[in-house]
Protein backbone atom coordinates (compact mmCIF):
# COMPACT_ATOMS: atom_id res chain seq x y z
CA UNK A 1 0.00 0.00 0.00
CA UNK A 2 0.88 3.74 -0.41
CA UNK A 3 2.79 4.78 2.32
CA UNK A 4 1.63 8.52 1.52
CA UNK A 5 -2.08 7.56 0.92
CA UNK A 6 -3.89 10.45 3.13
CA UNK A 7 -4.35 9.53 7.00
CA UNK A 8 -8.25 8.82 7.11
CA UNK A 9 -10.00 12.13 8.78
CA UNK A 10 -11.42 9.83 11.63
CA UNK A 11 -8.68 7.52 12.80
CA UNK A 12 -9.79 6.55 15.43
CA UNK A 13 -13.24 5.39 14.20
CA UNK A 14 -11.79 3.44 11.41
CA UNK A 15 -9.53 1.40 14.42
CA UNK A 16 -13.06 0.85 16.10
CA UNK A 17 -13.96 -0.43 12.82
CA UNK A 18 -11.28 -2.59 12.43
CA UNK A 19 -11.67 -3.76 16.33
CA UNK A 20 -14.59 -5.55 15.03
CA UNK A 21 -13.58 -6.75 12.25
CA UNK A 22 -14.03 -10.35 10.90
CA UNK A 23 -11.43 -10.93 8.91
CA UNK A 24 -8.85 -8.92 11.27
CA UNK A 25 -5.98 -10.99 11.66
CA UNK A 26 -4.93 -12.38 15.14
CA UNK A 27 -1.60 -10.62 15.63
CA UNK A 28 -3.32 -7.52 14.65
CA UNK A 29 -5.90 -7.88 17.43
CA UNK A 30 -3.40 -7.58 19.47
CA UNK A 31 -2.00 -4.92 18.46
CA UNK A 32 -4.91 -2.69 18.83
CA UNK A 33 -5.08 -3.74 22.87
CA UNK A 34 -2.32 -0.99 22.99
CA UNK A 35 -5.14 1.45 21.21
CA UNK A 36 -6.85 3.80 24.31
CA UNK A 37 -8.76 6.20 21.53
CA UNK A 38 -11.72 4.27 22.07
CA UNK A 39 -10.07 1.06 21.43
CA UNK A 40 -12.78 -1.01 23.71
CA UNK A 41 -14.35 -3.02 21.22
CA UNK A 42 -11.52 -5.10 20.72
CA UNK A 43 -12.12 -6.99 24.42
CA UNK A 44 -15.58 -7.81 22.92
CA UNK A 45 -14.41 -9.90 19.96
CA UNK A 46 -15.31 -13.61 20.50
CA UNK A 47 -11.76 -14.64 18.74
CA UNK A 48 -9.75 -13.77 21.54
CA UNK A 49 -6.95 -15.41 22.49
CA UNK A 50 -6.22 -16.49 26.32
CA UNK A 51 -2.77 -14.74 25.65
CA UNK A 52 -4.76 -11.29 24.19
CA UNK A 53 -7.11 -11.46 27.27
CA UNK A 54 -4.37 -11.92 29.78
CA UNK A 55 -2.86 -8.94 28.04
CA UNK A 56 -5.82 -6.71 28.03
CA UNK A 57 -6.43 -7.87 31.46
CA UNK A 58 -2.40 -6.49 32.48
CA UNK A 59 -3.44 -3.11 31.07
CA UNK A 60 -6.02 -2.73 33.38
CA UNK A 61 -7.19 0.09 31.50
CA UNK A 62 -11.11 0.50 32.94
CA UNK A 63 -12.95 0.37 29.40
CA UNK A 64 -11.31 -2.65 28.17
CA UNK A 65 -11.58 -4.39 30.96
CA UNK A 66 -15.33 -3.70 31.32
CA UNK A 67 -16.01 -4.73 27.58
CA UNK A 68 -13.83 -8.16 28.28
CA UNK A 69 -16.26 -8.60 31.42
CA UNK A 70 -19.19 -8.68 28.75
CA UNK A 71 -17.74 -10.29 26.46
CA UNK A 72 -19.91 -13.84 26.36
CA UNK A 73 -16.93 -15.88 25.05
CA UNK A 74 -14.95 -15.21 28.13
CA UNK A 75 -13.19 -18.59 29.60
CA UNK A 76 -14.56 -18.81 33.36
CA UNK A 77 -11.15 -18.22 34.83
CA UNK A 78 -11.03 -14.78 33.60
CA UNK A 79 -14.50 -14.07 34.65
CA UNK A 80 -13.40 -15.09 37.96
CA UNK A 81 -10.63 -12.66 38.08
CA UNK A 82 -12.73 -10.39 37.33
CA UNK A 83 -15.29 -10.32 39.86
CA UNK A 84 -12.12 -9.50 42.31
CA UNK A 85 -11.40 -6.17 40.11
CA UNK A 86 -11.67 -3.03 42.21
CA UNK A 87 -13.92 -1.04 39.65
CA UNK A 88 -17.40 -1.90 40.39
CA UNK A 89 -18.50 -0.98 36.49
CA UNK A 90 -15.94 -4.25 36.07
CA UNK A 91 -18.02 -6.02 38.12
CA UNK A 92 -20.91 -5.70 37.47
CA UNK A 93 -20.81 -5.86 33.81
CA UNK A 94 -20.27 -9.81 34.52
CA UNK A 95 -23.98 -9.93 35.49
CA UNK A 96 -24.92 -9.31 32.11
CA UNK A 97 -24.05 -13.40 31.20
CA UNK A 98 -25.34 -14.95 34.66
CA UNK A 99 -27.12 -17.91 32.73
CA UNK A 100 -23.46 -18.90 32.46
CA UNK A 101 -21.84 -17.28 35.20
CA UNK A 102 -20.07 -19.80 37.56
CA UNK A 103 -21.55 -20.57 40.64
CA UNK A 104 -18.52 -18.70 42.05
CA UNK A 105 -18.84 -15.46 40.69
CA UNK A 106 -22.51 -15.38 41.47
CA UNK A 107 -21.99 -16.21 45.36
CA UNK A 108 -19.20 -13.29 45.39
CA UNK A 109 -21.20 -10.60 43.56
CA UNK A 110 -24.09 -11.33 45.57
CA UNK A 111 -21.95 -9.94 48.59
CA UNK A 112 -20.40 -6.81 46.81
CA UNK A 113 -19.72 -4.02 48.75
CA UNK A 114 -21.25 -1.74 45.82
CA UNK A 115 -25.17 -1.79 45.68
CA UNK A 116 -25.05 -0.90 42.47
CA UNK A 117 -23.35 -4.34 41.62
CA UNK A 118 -26.11 -6.09 43.41
CA UNK A 119 -28.67 -4.40 41.94
CA UNK A 120 -27.59 -5.54 38.55
CA UNK A 121 -28.03 -9.10 40.04
CA UNK A 122 -31.75 -8.14 41.74
CA UNK A 123 -32.57 -6.90 37.63
CA UNK A 124 -31.22 -10.38 35.53
CA UNK A 125 -33.65 -12.52 35.31
CA UNK A 126 -30.75 -15.60 35.11
CA UNK A 127 -30.14 -14.58 38.87
CA UNK A 128 -30.34 -17.94 40.60
CA UNK A 129 -33.43 -17.91 42.71
CA UNK A 130 -31.80 -18.70 45.93
CA UNK A 131 -29.98 -15.71 45.49
CA UNK A 132 -32.12 -13.54 44.45
CA UNK A 133 -34.21 -13.88 47.58
CA UNK A 134 -31.35 -12.64 49.55
CA UNK A 135 -31.63 -9.60 48.47
CA UNK A 136 -34.91 -9.04 49.48
CA UNK A 137 -33.46 -8.37 52.75
CA UNK A 138 -30.49 -6.34 51.16
CA UNK A 139 -29.35 -3.44 53.14
CA UNK A 140 -30.22 -1.18 50.63
CA UNK A 141 -33.54 -0.09 49.82
CA UNK A 142 -32.65 0.70 45.89
CA UNK A 143 -31.82 -3.14 45.89
CA UNK A 144 -34.80 -4.32 47.00
CA UNK A 145 -37.06 -2.00 45.16
CA UNK A 146 -34.82 -3.01 41.79
CA UNK A 147 -35.56 -6.92 42.66
CA UNK A 148 -39.22 -6.03 43.55
CA UNK A 149 -39.38 -4.20 40.28
CA UNK A 150 -38.11 -6.98 37.99
CA UNK A 151 -38.35 -10.20 39.91
CA UNK A 152 -41.98 -10.33 39.12
CA UNK A 153 -42.62 -13.81 39.73
CA UNK A 154 -40.82 -14.08 42.82
CA UNK A 155 -42.06 -16.89 45.63
CA UNK A 156 -45.01 -15.48 47.53
CA UNK A 157 -42.64 -15.17 50.37
CA UNK A 158 -40.93 -12.95 49.27
CA UNK A 159 -43.20 -10.83 47.51
CA UNK A 160 -44.66 -10.61 50.79
CA UNK A 161 -41.53 -9.03 52.06
CA UNK A 162 -40.97 -6.61 49.41
CA UNK A 163 -44.55 -5.41 49.65
CA UNK A 164 -44.52 -5.18 53.73
CA UNK A 165 -40.51 -3.48 53.28
CA UNK A 166 -40.58 -0.32 55.83
CA UNK A 167 -39.07 1.84 52.83
CA UNK A 168 -42.03 3.81 50.61
CA UNK A 169 -39.96 3.17 47.46
CA UNK A 170 -39.84 -0.44 47.89
CA UNK A 171 -43.32 -0.66 48.43
CA UNK A 172 -43.96 1.06 45.79
CA UNK A 173 -41.96 -1.31 43.20
CA UNK A 174 -43.69 -4.31 44.84
CA UNK A 175 -47.31 -2.93 44.38
CA UNK A 176 -46.48 -0.86 40.77
CA UNK A 177 -48.60 0.04 37.55
CA UNK A 178 -45.31 -0.18 35.72
CA UNK A 179 -43.19 -3.45 36.08
CA UNK A 180 -39.67 -4.77 34.13
CA UNK A 181 -40.95 -7.58 33.35
CA UNK A 182 -44.51 -9.45 32.44
CA UNK A 183 -46.69 -10.82 33.91
CA UNK A 184 -47.07 -8.56 36.60
CA UNK A 185 -47.46 -9.90 40.30
CA UNK A 186 -51.06 -9.98 42.04
CA UNK A 187 -50.49 -9.33 45.44
CA UNK A 188 -51.79 -11.75 48.31
CA UNK A 189 -55.42 -10.61 48.98
CA UNK A 190 -54.87 -10.48 52.50
CA UNK A 191 -52.67 -8.10 52.16
CA UNK A 192 -54.69 -5.85 50.03
CA UNK A 193 -56.36 -3.73 52.41
CA UNK A 194 -53.19 -2.57 53.88
CA UNK A 195 -52.30 -2.08 50.13
CA UNK A 196 -55.19 0.47 49.58
CA UNK A 197 -54.35 2.25 52.89
CA UNK A 198 -50.99 3.05 51.64
CA UNK A 199 -49.96 6.04 49.67
CA UNK A 200 -46.69 4.18 48.16
CA UNK A 201 -49.09 0.67 47.15
CA UNK A 202 -52.46 2.15 46.31
CA UNK A 203 -52.30 2.93 42.87
CA UNK A 204 -50.74 -0.52 42.12
CA UNK A 205 -53.05 -2.35 44.12
CA UNK A 206 -56.65 -0.63 42.77
CA UNK A 207 -56.85 -3.06 39.90
CA UNK A 208 -56.91 -6.31 42.11
CA UNK A 209 -59.38 -4.78 44.88
CA UNK A 210 -63.11 -5.96 45.56
CA UNK A 211 -65.05 -2.62 44.79
CA UNK A 212 -67.57 -2.31 47.63
CA UNK A 213 -69.12 0.75 48.15
CA UNK A 214 -66.97 2.27 50.61
CA UNK A 215 -64.07 1.27 48.92
CA UNK A 216 -65.44 2.95 45.17
CA UNK A 217 -66.37 6.08 47.14
CA UNK A 218 -62.58 6.59 48.42
CA UNK A 219 -60.83 5.59 45.26
CA UNK A 220 -63.34 7.90 43.52
CA UNK A 221 -62.47 10.82 45.53
CA UNK A 222 -58.85 10.13 45.76
CA UNK A 223 -56.73 13.02 45.20
CA UNK A 224 -53.91 11.00 43.35
CA UNK A 225 -54.67 11.01 39.72
CA UNK A 226 -52.45 7.73 38.99
CA UNK A 227 -55.36 6.29 41.69
CA UNK A 228 -57.69 7.27 39.53
CA UNK A 229 -56.50 5.93 36.38
CA UNK A 230 -56.06 2.81 37.88
CA UNK A 231 -59.80 2.82 38.80
CA UNK A 232 -60.59 3.91 35.50
CA UNK A 233 -58.62 0.31 34.16
CA UNK A 234 -60.73 -1.84 36.94
CA UNK A 235 -63.04 -4.84 34.87
CA UNK A 236 -66.16 -4.31 37.39
CA UNK A 237 -66.06 -0.47 37.29
CA UNK A 238 -69.56 0.65 37.38
CA UNK A 239 -71.40 2.16 34.61
CA UNK A 240 -72.35 5.30 36.60
CA UNK A 241 -68.48 5.95 37.97
CA UNK A 242 -67.22 5.09 34.04
CA UNK A 243 -69.18 7.98 32.87
CA UNK A 244 -67.90 10.37 36.14
CA UNK A 245 -64.13 9.44 35.07
CA UNK A 246 -65.06 10.06 31.71
CA UNK A 247 -64.80 13.38 32.75
CA UNK A 248 -62.29 13.95 35.44
CA UNK A 249 -59.97 16.90 35.23
CA UNK A 250 -56.79 14.31 34.70
CA UNK A 251 -56.90 13.62 31.09
CA UNK A 252 -54.80 10.39 31.67
CA UNK A 253 -57.79 9.43 33.34
CA UNK A 254 -59.88 10.23 30.66
CA UNK A 255 -57.88 7.82 28.40
CA UNK A 256 -58.38 4.38 30.52
CA UNK A 257 -62.34 4.69 30.18
CA UNK A 258 -61.01 5.52 26.43
CA UNK A 259 -59.30 1.94 26.09
CA UNK A 260 -62.15 0.40 27.95
CA UNK A 261 -63.97 -2.41 25.83
CA UNK A 262 -66.65 -1.57 27.55
CA UNK A 263 -66.94 2.59 27.27
CA UNK A 264 -70.06 2.84 24.77
CA UNK A 265 -68.92 4.90 21.66
CA UNK A 266 -70.24 8.06 22.24
CA UNK A 267 -68.67 8.35 25.34
CA UNK A 268 -65.86 6.89 23.35
CA UNK A 269 -66.19 10.14 20.82
CA UNK A 270 -66.67 12.24 23.50
CA UNK A 271 -63.11 11.56 25.35
CA UNK A 272 -61.05 11.61 22.14
CA UNK A 273 -62.70 14.80 21.17
CA UNK A 274 -62.08 16.32 24.92
CA UNK A 275 -58.73 14.94 25.22
CA UNK A 276 -57.74 16.76 22.06
CA UNK A 277 -58.97 20.15 22.91
CA UNK A 278 -58.19 20.54 26.39
CA UNK A 279 -54.64 19.62 25.99
CA UNK A 280 -54.39 22.13 22.78
CA UNK A 281 -55.66 25.13 25.38
CA UNK A 282 -54.31 24.23 28.11
CA UNK A 283 -51.87 27.13 30.13
CA UNK A 284 -47.94 26.77 30.32
CA UNK A 285 -47.75 26.11 34.18
CA UNK A 286 -46.36 29.11 36.00
CA UNK A 287 -42.44 29.01 37.05
CA UNK A 288 -43.75 28.90 40.44
CA UNK A 289 -45.50 25.71 39.98
CA UNK A 290 -44.30 22.86 42.04
CA UNK A 291 -42.71 19.24 40.82
CA UNK A 292 -45.95 17.86 40.77
CA UNK A 293 -48.31 20.11 39.14
CA UNK A 294 -45.43 19.91 36.27
CA UNK A 295 -46.09 16.59 36.41
CA UNK A 296 -49.92 16.70 35.68
CA UNK A 297 -49.10 19.15 33.24
CA UNK A 298 -46.95 16.94 30.97
CA UNK A 299 -49.43 14.00 31.62
CA UNK A 300 -52.24 15.99 30.30
CA UNK A 301 -49.85 17.43 27.39
CA UNK A 302 -48.99 13.95 26.68
CA UNK A 303 -52.50 12.85 26.62
CA UNK A 304 -53.57 12.66 23.30
CA UNK A 305 -50.24 11.19 21.75
CA UNK A 306 -51.42 8.90 24.38
CA UNK A 307 -54.48 8.20 21.97
CA UNK A 308 -52.48 7.19 19.35
CA UNK A 309 -50.06 4.86 20.88
CA UNK A 310 -52.49 2.99 22.75
CA UNK A 311 -52.64 -0.79 22.21
CA UNK A 312 -55.37 -2.56 23.05
CA UNK A 313 -55.43 -6.48 23.54
CA UNK A 314 -59.02 -7.30 23.36
CA UNK A 315 -58.52 -5.19 19.52
CA UNK A 316 -56.42 -7.13 18.40
CA UNK A 317 -57.81 -10.58 19.85
CA UNK A 318 -61.14 -9.09 17.73
CA UNK A 319 -59.54 -7.32 15.32
CA UNK A 320 -61.91 -7.15 12.40
CA UNK A 321 -64.90 -4.84 13.84
CA UNK A 322 -62.01 -2.24 14.41
CA UNK A 323 -60.28 -1.86 11.15
CA UNK A 324 -62.24 1.17 10.31
CA UNK A 325 -62.21 2.41 13.58
CA UNK A 326 -61.93 6.29 13.48
CA UNK A 327 -59.19 6.09 16.02
CA UNK A 328 -55.39 5.26 15.37
CA UNK A 329 -54.80 2.67 18.35
CA UNK A 330 -57.70 0.46 17.34
CA UNK A 331 -56.34 0.25 13.87
CA UNK A 332 -53.07 -0.19 15.07
CA UNK A 333 -53.94 -2.65 17.67
CA UNK A 334 -56.25 -4.40 14.91
CA UNK A 335 -52.89 -4.40 12.96
CA UNK A 336 -51.27 -6.30 15.46
CA UNK A 337 -53.89 -9.06 14.93
CA UNK A 338 -51.95 -12.55 13.55
CA UNK A 339 -55.04 -13.87 11.36
CA UNK A 340 -56.41 -10.95 9.45
CA UNK A 341 -58.41 -11.78 5.94
CA UNK A 342 -56.25 -10.83 3.19
CA UNK A 343 -58.64 -7.69 2.10
CA UNK A 344 -58.56 -6.52 6.31
CA UNK A 345 -54.22 -6.85 5.51
CA UNK A 346 -54.16 -4.55 2.58
CA UNK A 347 -56.41 -1.71 4.17
CA UNK A 348 -54.39 -1.65 6.74
CA UNK A 349 -51.22 -1.51 4.90
CA UNK A 350 -52.26 1.30 3.23
CA UNK A 351 -54.06 3.14 6.28
CA UNK A 352 -53.32 6.83 5.95
CA UNK A 353 -51.47 6.88 9.52
CA UNK A 354 -48.17 5.60 9.76
CA UNK A 355 -48.27 3.78 12.87
CA UNK A 356 -51.00 1.50 11.10
CA UNK A 357 -49.00 0.70 8.20
CA UNK A 358 -46.19 0.03 9.97
CA UNK A 359 -47.72 -2.51 12.53
CA UNK A 360 -49.41 -4.07 9.91
CA UNK A 361 -46.27 -4.59 8.13
CA UNK A 362 -44.49 -5.76 10.96
CA UNK A 363 -46.97 -8.50 12.22
CA UNK A 364 -47.13 -9.89 8.39
CA UNK A 365 -44.39 -8.76 6.45
CA UNK A 366 -44.89 -12.21 4.36
CA UNK A 367 -48.12 -10.47 3.23
CA UNK A 368 -46.96 -7.60 1.36
CA UNK A 369 -46.01 -7.68 -2.08
CA UNK A 370 -43.12 -5.75 -3.42
CA UNK A 371 -45.43 -2.41 -4.93
CA UNK A 372 -46.54 -2.33 -1.44
CA UNK A 373 -43.27 -2.98 0.67
CA UNK A 374 -42.30 0.15 -1.79
CA UNK A 375 -45.02 2.29 -1.28
CA UNK A 376 -44.75 1.56 2.52
CA UNK A 377 -40.87 3.21 2.94
CA UNK A 378 -41.28 5.93 0.13
CA UNK A 379 -43.97 6.83 2.66
CA UNK A 380 -41.77 6.61 5.65
CA UNK A 381 -40.10 9.51 7.52
CA UNK A 382 -37.29 9.08 9.78
CA UNK A 383 -38.06 9.65 13.18
CA UNK A 384 -40.67 12.23 12.39
CA UNK A 385 -42.36 10.62 15.02
CA UNK A 386 -40.54 9.13 18.30
CA UNK A 387 -43.15 6.13 18.10
CA UNK A 388 -42.23 4.52 14.58
CA UNK A 389 -38.47 5.59 14.64
CA UNK A 390 -37.94 1.92 15.72
CA UNK A 391 -38.58 1.05 11.16
CA UNK A 392 -35.77 2.92 10.66
CA UNK A 393 -33.72 0.74 12.61
CA UNK A 394 -35.05 -2.92 11.00
CA UNK A 395 -35.22 -4.50 7.75
CA UNK A 396 -38.70 -5.43 8.12
CA UNK A 397 -39.59 -6.06 4.25
CA UNK A 398 -37.74 -7.55 1.24
CA UNK A 399 -36.94 -6.79 -2.24
CA UNK A 400 -36.32 -8.95 -5.03
CA UNK A 401 -32.73 -8.14 -6.45
CA UNK A 402 -34.37 -6.53 -9.48
CA UNK A 403 -35.83 -4.11 -7.44
CA UNK A 404 -33.15 -3.25 -4.89
CA UNK A 405 -30.80 -2.24 -8.22
CA UNK A 406 -33.13 -0.04 -9.58
CA UNK A 407 -33.09 1.36 -5.87
CA UNK A 408 -29.67 1.86 -6.63
CA UNK A 409 -30.41 5.17 -8.36
CA UNK A 410 -33.51 6.14 -6.81
CA UNK A 411 -34.29 9.94 -5.43
CA UNK A 412 -35.16 8.96 -2.67
CA UNK A 413 -31.51 8.39 -0.40
CA UNK A 414 -33.38 5.72 1.95
CA UNK A 415 -34.64 3.58 -1.09
CA UNK A 416 -30.77 3.65 -2.32
CA UNK A 417 -29.79 2.26 1.30
CA UNK A 418 -31.14 -0.36 0.92
CA UNK A 419 -29.64 -1.22 -2.51
CA UNK A 420 -26.83 -3.11 -0.82
CA UNK A 421 -28.44 -5.46 0.91
CA UNK A 422 -28.44 -7.32 -2.51
CA UNK A 423 -25.58 -9.96 -1.66
CA UNK A 424 -24.74 -9.67 -5.58
CA UNK A 425 -25.13 -6.21 -6.61
CA UNK A 426 -23.29 -5.24 -9.38
CA UNK A 427 -19.74 -3.35 -8.61
CA UNK A 428 -20.66 -0.41 -11.13
CA UNK A 429 -23.80 0.48 -8.35
CA UNK A 430 -21.48 -0.30 -5.31
CA UNK A 431 -19.12 2.26 -6.48
CA UNK A 432 -21.84 4.92 -7.32
CA UNK A 433 -23.00 4.25 -4.10
CA UNK A 434 -19.88 4.11 -2.28
CA UNK A 435 -19.77 8.18 -3.80
CA UNK A 436 -23.64 9.22 -3.14
CA UNK A 437 -23.68 12.22 -0.93
CA UNK A 438 -25.63 10.77 1.62
CA UNK A 439 -23.81 9.80 4.89
CA UNK A 440 -26.50 6.74 4.96
CA UNK A 441 -25.98 5.37 1.69
CA UNK A 442 -22.12 4.88 1.94
CA UNK A 443 -22.38 4.00 5.30
CA UNK A 444 -24.65 1.01 3.76
CA UNK A 445 -22.42 -0.18 0.98
CA UNK A 446 -18.90 0.55 2.76
CA UNK A 447 -18.75 -3.32 4.36
CA UNK A 448 -20.15 -4.96 0.53
CA UNK A 449 -18.09 -7.51 -1.05
CA UNK A 450 -18.67 -5.89 -4.77
CA UNK A 451 -17.39 -2.85 -3.58
CA UNK A 452 -14.27 -2.31 -5.70
CA UNK A 453 -11.18 -1.51 -3.52
CA UNK A 454 -10.51 1.75 -4.54
CA UNK A 455 -13.65 2.65 -3.06
CA UNK A 456 -13.73 1.08 -0.17
CA UNK A 457 -10.11 2.72 0.47
CA UNK A 458 -11.55 6.33 -0.02
CA UNK A 459 -14.39 5.40 2.81
CA UNK A 460 -11.64 4.93 4.94
CA UNK A 461 -10.79 8.52 4.72
CA UNK A 462 -14.84 9.69 4.54
CA UNK A 463 -15.86 12.60 6.49
CA UNK A 464 -18.60 11.00 8.25
CA UNK A 465 -17.72 9.22 11.41
CA UNK A 466 -19.94 6.04 11.07
CA UNK A 467 -19.03 5.55 7.22
CA UNK A 468 -15.43 5.13 7.93
CA UNK A 469 -16.29 3.01 10.53
CA UNK A 470 -18.39 0.78 8.59
CA UNK A 471 -15.31 0.81 5.92
CA UNK A 472 -12.77 -0.24 8.80
CA UNK A 473 -14.81 -2.84 9.86
CA UNK A 474 -15.35 -4.51 5.93
CA UNK A 475 -14.22 -7.77 5.98
CA UNK A 476 -12.84 -7.28 2.54
CA UNK A 477 -10.55 -4.79 3.67
CA UNK A 478 -7.19 -6.10 2.54
CA UNK A 479 -4.85 -7.06 5.29
CA UNK A 480 -1.75 -4.58 4.38
CA UNK A 481 -4.12 -1.31 4.88
CA UNK A 482 -4.91 -2.98 8.23
CA UNK A 483 -1.23 -3.13 9.08
CA UNK A 484 -0.74 0.26 7.36
CA UNK A 485 -3.99 2.45 9.14
CA UNK A 486 -2.20 0.28 12.59
CA UNK A 487 0.68 2.15 11.80
CA UNK A 488 -0.16 5.30 10.98
CA UNK A 489 -1.75 4.93 14.57
CA UNK A 490 1.25 4.22 16.27
CA UNK A 491 0.19 0.66 17.23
Amino acid sequence: MDADAPLPVHLDHVLDGLAMNSALPAPLVRRLVAWRRGGWRVAKRPDLTEGVIAEIIATDDRSLLHSLALNDRLPDRFRIHLAAHPDRAVRAALVAHAATAPKEILERLVGDPDPRVRERLAQDHHTPSHLRARLAADSDPAVRASLARHWTQAPEAVRRILLTDPEPEVRAAACSTYYARRPHPVPPSDLLPALLADPATRAGAVIHAVLDADTLQRLVEDPDSDVRAELARHPDLPPSVREALAVDPALSVRVKIFARPDTPEHLRAQIHASVNELSRSMADPSLDADDEAVLRWYENAFAPTELRILRLPWVTADPLPHIGSPYVSFRASAAAGKALPAAAVARLLDDEDEIVRLTMAHTAPHLVDPATAESIERRYRPRRDKFTFWWDTKEVLTFPPATLRRFATDPEPRLRSFAPRDPDLPSELAEKLASDPEERVRRAVAPHRSLPLPSLLRLLADSSERVAEAAGASPFLPVDRMEWLLTRAGL
